[in-house]
Formats: C-alpha cells, structure tokens, sequence
C-alpha cells in the first residue's frame, strides 16, 4: 500500500492541492486492494468517475475489465436487460442471448453512475449481487454467478430518497460501507490551477494548439469562480478559451468572457436542494437554477415573468407581474419548466442528453418530462 500521496496522484491521475482531495486519495490507498463496495457521492462533474477508475487501478482486479454504467441513461423497460443480460425470446426484440454489464465485468469492477435512477425493481436484484454475486438473466430461472466488485455513484440524497420510499433502506445500508465524499470545485478553489495547467497542457498536446500562460489575476479570477457544473466546467472552459484566444497569454478580461454569470462564492448563495421535497419539486427547482444562471441577474428574471404573467393572464392587474421572484416562481413553476425544457431541446437541436445535462437532470426524467408536457 502506498503512503505517498503525490506518487499515488501520478499514479491514479487525480490531480490536487486540497487537503479533502489528498484526504481522499489516502482513503483510496486504503480501500482499493480490498473488495469493499464504495458509495462515491458529489455533485454533478465533481470527478466521481475519475475516483471510480483511481479505486479500481489500486485494486487486485486492476487487470480486469471496469465496467461503466450510467443507469440515469438507460431506459426503465430495458434497465435489468442492460444490467442482467437475456435469454433469446425473453420479449420482443429478444433475437439473441446477451450477457449483461455484470457478465462482462467478471473478475472485475462495475461502476454504477447515478445510482439513486435505479429502479425499485432493479434494485433487489441489484442487491442479491452485492449480497452473494448471484443474479438470474432476463427471461431465465437459472441462477448465475459473477464475481465483481461494486462502485456506486450518485449526485443525490440516498437517506432521503430512502425517506421517500424511492430507494430501498437495505440496499443504501449495503452501499454506504464507505462512503467517499468529493466536495464541490468552489469549496477547493487550490485545486482550480492545477487542473486548468493539466487541461490546457493536455489540450495543447492533443491539437497540436498554443498555449502561452495566463497572469496572476486571471487565475485568481478562475478561482474565485462559483462553477456550477464543477471540474467538467472548468475542463470546457479551459478548451473554449485555448481555440478562441488563439492560444495567447490570457489576462482576467479574456477569462472573464468564459465565465457565465461571475460573482465570487459566498456560502449564503449556494443553494442545496431542499430535503424533503418530493423529486418532481426537487427537479423543478433545479431548473429554475439553471434559469437564473442563465439570465445572469434577478431583474431580468423578473421582467420574464412579467412577460409571462401578461400573455397568460392579460385581465389580472399589472402589479402581478413585478412581485417578488420567489413568489411568482412558487405560482408559475411548470410553465417555467416547460419553457426551460423546451428551450434547451430548441438550443440543443433536439439533442436529449446534452439537454439532459444543461438541465442538471437525467435521460429518464428529460423523456418522462417532454411527454408530460407534449413536447416530444
């Protein structure tokens, strides 16, 4: 086992200069050779990935396949089918028997993304093979084997989904053995330089682009960044500004033109999803925060729904349109998730799973949302 925690950062490819990064990175050290299964937990594009794959470089399954599922991305009906495998006329469509992701990681590791989009039907086999690694195919009674190692990942509260009876009590309680916690980009901002020299360098190498530094006070400015959508962010960020500036030494009124919405942290604006909320709630209000990213300031969100409230209602009084924000968005909150859907598809030129992501909601719920609101 290691006990240097740089040589373990070249090694796992986690870069880092906080202590909660080389904190985790220890733990990594310690739970990677045994067969323990991880609960990886963090917001969106925190690097959940990246510690999933450090977990299982530092594991004697190393030489072994690492499965990746996004269980966000797959559709309900076929959910087991992917996971599980099938038998050859199971249901229609079946032409031929398929092993599934748990069948073809054996001897390794699965990683299984967003784990709290599982269904409640997937999950009690899910837990039969965390159990004692025995599952059955789709459209079979034979009971099978696989020997793998389990990583969870999640961007949401499993105790509270737990709360609402939409993931099972006894497999959270099997999951959470380790629980490793990767804090969001805005509360490490020491990590922010060197993931940005990581990624220009690497971007420069791969294009064969020019990358000529950046001053004191533009990466200042890059730390101080709220960031939003965490290390993936920055990553585009750093692509974006490398093709555009042309490669040239940048100073903070070029990295300023990158950052969508600046404002320097404060702990009294980042706004968690309330606990207890039911998830249709929760969803919503994530897109309102996505809305409110996007228009930049309060006053032009209120002059939207002024607009809104007009076209809706033009017999109600004018004063209904210059409420309070908060207010009007507690009265308006579907007809603003649907613009914001619609809007995003329209941006995205239909394209479900980028819209998906802008939206900081899965696959599963983008699909079940346009058909609630006919948008499909």
């Amino acid at each position: 086992m290691k006990s240097d925690v740089q040589n373990a950062q070249v090694e796992y490819g986690i870069l880092a200069e906080s202590v909660e990064m080389k904190e985790i990175i220890e733990v990594i050290d310690q739970v990677g050779p045994t067969d323990i299964t991880i609960l990886i937990s963090g917001e969106s594009g925190v690097g959940k990935e990246v510690i999933a794959k450090a977990i299982h470089a530092a594991s004697n399954r190393s030489k072994k396949p690492l499965v990746t599922v996004n269980s966000g991305a797959i559709p309900e009906g076929i959910i087991e089918s992917e996971l599980f495998g099938h038998e050859k006329g199971s249901f229609t469509g079946a032409s031929d028997q398929r092993k599934g992701y748990f069948e073809i990681a054996d001897g390794g590791t699965v990683f299984l993304d967003e784990i709290g989009e599982l269904p409640l039907a997937a999950q009690v086999k899910f837990l039969r093979i965390l159990e004692n690694g025995e599952f059955q195919r789709v459209g079979s009674s034979v009971p099978r084997k696989v020997n793998v190692r389990v990583i969870a990942a999640t961007n949401k509260d499993l105790e509270n989904e737990v709360r609402h009876n939409r993931f099972r009590a006894d497999l959270f309680y099997r999951l959470r053995s380790v629980n490793i916690h990767i804090p969001p980009l805005r509360k490490r901002p020491e990590d922010v330089e060197v993931l940005f020299r990581h990624f220009a360098v690497a971007f420069a190498s791969k294009n064969n682009a020019k990358f000529a530094g950046i001053s004191g006070e533009a990466m200042q400015l890059l730390k101080s960044y709220h960031w939003p959508g965490n290390v993936r962010e920055l990553k585009n960020v750093v692509e974006s500004m490398l093709v555009i500036e042309g490669g040239r030494y940048l100073e903070m009124s070029d990295v300023k033109k990158y950052l969508r919405d600046y404002r320097e942290v404060s702990e009294e604006r980042n706004l968690p999803v309330p606990i207890g909320r039911s998830v249709e709630q929760a969803e919503r209000e994530l897109i309102l925060r996505a809305l409110l990213d996007i228009k930049g300031n309060i006053l032009d969100v209120k002059n939207l729904f002024a607009e809104q409230a007009r076209s809706q209602n033009n017999s109600q009084n004018d004063s209904m349109a210059v409420r309070d924000p908060q207010e009007q968005t507690s009265l308006s909150l579907q007809d603003m998730e649907k613009r914001m859907i619609g809007e995003a598809l329209q941006r995205f030129k239909g394209n479900r799973r980028v819209a998906a992501r802008a939206l900081n909601i899965s696959e599963r719920t983008l699909y079940r949302k346009i058909k609630e609101y006919g948008l499909g």
